[in-house]
């Protein structure tokens, strides 16, 4: 029997409904505000920016930049598209009349350096604060591990000559180089530097290391700072001690290190934990003039013959012995090891070290999602100092992110990055009422069926920040 298909309804584009917000999931940014008085907060440490009192704060700008971030703006111009343009929308953001995109700029380069400093230091007691507002199953477990400090540079690729505070890189990129401190285990910010891509993060790295310690929460276990070879220098491990953290960094492969990794025994190599095909010793380098107790551990991984490639510039050449690597292009060996080496002061099982330093992957997760899941991919400003706020505009959208989830109880099954926050939990069609003094949001079933009115509840039981 042949079915008869329906016909498709005529379809009408009505009348505009004011009503309708594209993003009412950012009434959970709103909560967190209240919960943790992060524009008041930034406020307090920043102080002033401008002599009227009119107008917005500096913690209300730069909150409202992150408020837009995360509902998906990528520049500047989107408080002026999509930000403001969103009349019911102003109803259930922290921050309700969002600047126009000249106002931000013009504001933004109020931000001297000390402003930004205080900008991080704010950055700091908003972290501490969260924490404490933590559920007490989840603050119990970060007390029970002790914190990893991750310093991991990124840099972000520019176009305009003549924009400040940008230089060539070793790569040939013209390129800002932002410095973020990430808070490992719990996913948030702890401090931050932006320079350009010529800088060497070194000489940065210990001023780094004592702002983030002091973002750190009391009561937590004596941290670890853990860092690439990009930071391997013994200034970097001395302001590790000299903070109260020990050290592991990635150690550069040069002779001293080929020759200590030569005189393991056979018998000393063990397998890694969590990777197959890999094994784990401890060697006899030993950087000179590092604090005491500092040892090397080594990593090396099999590769045959065949995924050697004879390019001079594969980075995989970079981690073979190089007697080894002469052996094996020369057709003399089948087979070769890539090593990887960690310089620490760290006691304990060197299997075990070796595999909690391989979580920095978690962390460079992280930065990722600053730069591809919120705007930290460019810097869209030819002014440093808008540069500036706009790089913890993004940092603090990243940790809205984690307290939004964290503190709604949303990431028990892990964090969503910053797109799936977006399409679960933030850009939310509604409609936006208010009936008897009460501002009343109508979501679809789709939406009032997923994780965000579980999280609008517990948010919502929340007590408010203390004066």
């Amino acid at each position: 029997m042949k079915t008869i298909a329906k016909p498709r309804p005529s379809i009408t584009v009505g009348r505009e409904d004011p009503a309708l917000t594209p993003a009412a999931g950012l009434v959970l940014v709103a909560e967190v505000d209240r919960i943790l008085a992060v524009a008041s907060t930034i406020d307090a440490c920043v102080g002033s920016i401008k002599a009227r009192r009119q107008g917005l704060s500096a913690g209300e700008l730069v909150l409202s930049m992150a408020e837009t971030m995360l509902a998906g703006g990528d520049f500047m111009s989107d408080l002026d598209n999509q930000a403001r343009p969103d009349e019911a929308g102003a109803a259930l953001r922290a921050v309700a009349d969002a600047p126009a995109s000249t106002t931000f700029i013009a504001l933004a380069r109020r931000f001297d350096d000390v402003a930004i400093g205080d900008l991080g230091w704010a950055m700091g007691v908003l972290v501490r604060r969260a924490f404490a507002a933590l559920p007490e199953a989840r603050r119990a477990a970060l007390v029970a591990q002790r914190p990893t400090i991750d310093l991991d540079p990124t840099d972000i690729e520019v176009y305009g000559s003549k924009k400040e505070g940008v230089a060539y890189n070793y790569a040939g990129q013209r390129a800002g180089r932002a410095h973020p401190v990430v808070w490992a285990e719990a996913g948030m910010v702890l401090a931050a530097d932006l320079g350009s891509g010529r800088d060497d993060p070194r000489p940065q790295a210990p001023s780094l290391v004592a702002r983030a310690v002091a973002a750190l929460p009391e009561g937590l276990g004596r941290p670890r700072v853990r860092a690439d070879a990009g930071f391997f220098d013994r200034a970097v491990a001395e302001a590790a001690v000299a903070n109260g953290c020990d050290f592991a960094l990635a150690a550069k492969r040069n002779p001293a290190v080929w020759r200590a990794a030569r005189t393991v025994e056979e018998q000393a190599w063990r397998p890694a934990a969590g990777m197959a095909g890999a094994e784990v010793a401890t060697c006899a380098y030993t950087p000179a003039g590092w604090p005491t107790g500092t040892r090397t551990i080594v990593r090396r991984v099999r590769l045959n013959a065949q995924q050697v490639r004879t390019d001079p510039r594969s980075r995989r050449r970079r981690t073979i012995d190089p007697q080894q690597l002469a052996l094996v292009l020369g057709g003399e060996a089948g087979h070769v090891y890539a090593y990887s080496f960690i310089v620490t002061n760290l006691d304990g099982d060197a299997v075990e070290i070796e595999a909690w330093f391989r979580g920095r992957a978690h962390v460079e997760e992280r930065i990722k999602d600053s730069k591809c899941g919120l705007a930290l991919r460019h810097l869209p400003s030819g002014y440093e100092a808008v540069n500036r706020v706009w790089m913890w505009s993004a940092l603090l959208a990243l940790n809205l992110s984690v307290w939004v989830q964290a503190l709604g109880g949303a990431d028990t099954d892990g964090r969503a990055h910053a797109k799936r926050a977006r399409r679960e939990l933030l850009c939310l069609p509604a409609r936006v009422l208010h009936h008897a003094r009460r501002v009343v949001l109508r979501l679809s079933p789709v939406h009032l069926r997923g994780p965000f009115a579980s999280v609008w509840r517990v948010l919502r039981a929340l007590p408010s920040a203390s004066p």
